[in-house]
């Protein structure tokens, strides 16, 4: 159990809540706008099975194949791995335990969810390496846990359509916005060990300036969801209120000041996945 602990701490289980609130929405808004109804019991526990077993896998992949640059970096260099609190035997097993989690939650939903699963393990895998030849991987990891709606919208109706890449729009560019802000902290480090970033690309000033033009898609692409799917005005003051958060985590960073990252980072955007949720659901139930 104190390895199992470790390994929690090391992939910050707890920040599940990003994605797994818009997989649970992907399923909700697919489900009735395809079928008319609510996803089934059923259906709620193997997505979130599958998210579950989905997230760990990456996060754990990011820890094991990172591992050697982790070390280097003084703001990582304390990672379990690194620090040696833990073997990459143990993590490589519970990399295998998580994706068979997926798998086999996927075959419990529909063929289509099986089908599609090369393309979320391509994702899941590829995005860690990234940094090392694209300073586009933010949008790589946006698209990654971007998939997570369109997991819940497959998970819940066995089916795809444009709608559901509204929401993957807006949720891939949140992701990709945030993840740019949290990359302003290795800015230097990445540019002199030439890992690729925006803001080892363009400097910080830039960077925070590109996150906000994301986080300005994102929120476009939420809003728009309005007019094409049964959601109104109580969904709609969700995407206002979240929007806020948005602007508000914006301030909270600027070229001269970092010391808010993490809580832009972690705090502002847990609550911004948990308001939309909550919100769709009230704009649904009334």
């Amino acid at each position: 159990m104190k390895k199992l602990k470790i390994i929690l701490e090391m992939i910050k289980f707890e920040h599940t809540v990003f994605a797994l609130p818009f997989a649970f929405l992907g399923a909700i808004l697919g489900s009735l706008v395809v079928t008319g109804n609510w996803p089934s019991v059923y259906q709620w526990i193997w997505i979130t099975l599958a998210m579950v077993g989905a997230r760990s896998a990456a996060m754990s992949l990011n820890r094991v194949i990172d591992a050697k640059i982790d070390k280097k970096n003084p703001r990582t260099a304390e990672r379990a791995i690194p620090a040696g609190l833990i073997s990459y035997f143990e993590v490589s097993l519970f990399i295998i335990l998580s994706f068979a989690l997926l798998f086999f939650s996927a075959f419990q939903l529909n063929m289509l969810a099986v089908y599609l699963l090369p393309i979320a393990v391509f994702f899941l895998v590829i995005y860690s390496y990234t940094k090392r030849f694209t300073w586009l991987c933010h949008l790589v990891l946006g698209t990654t846990i971007g998939i997570a709606p369109l997991g819940g919208w497959v998970g819940a109706t066995g089916s795809l359509s444009w709608e559901a890449f509204m929401l993957f729009i807006g949720v891939a560019f949140w992701i990709a916005g945030f993840d740019v802000i949290y990359a302003t902290q290795d800015a230097e480090y990445d540019s002199n060990v030439k890992l690729f970033s925006i803001p080892s690309r363009f400097g910080l000033a830039k960077a925070l300036k590109i996150a906000r033009g994301l986080h300005f898609i994102s929120f476009t692409a939420m809003a728009g969801l309005v007019l094409v799917t049964p959601l109104g005005w109580i969904y709609f003051i969700g995407v206002l209120i979240a929007g806020g958060i948005m602007f508000y985590e914006h301030t909270l960073v600027s070229p001269d000041d970092l010391s808010k990252v993490n809580v832009a980072f972690f705090t502002m955007n847990g609550i911004i996945s948990i308001v939309m949720l909550a919100f769709t659901i009230g704009d649904l139930l009334l």
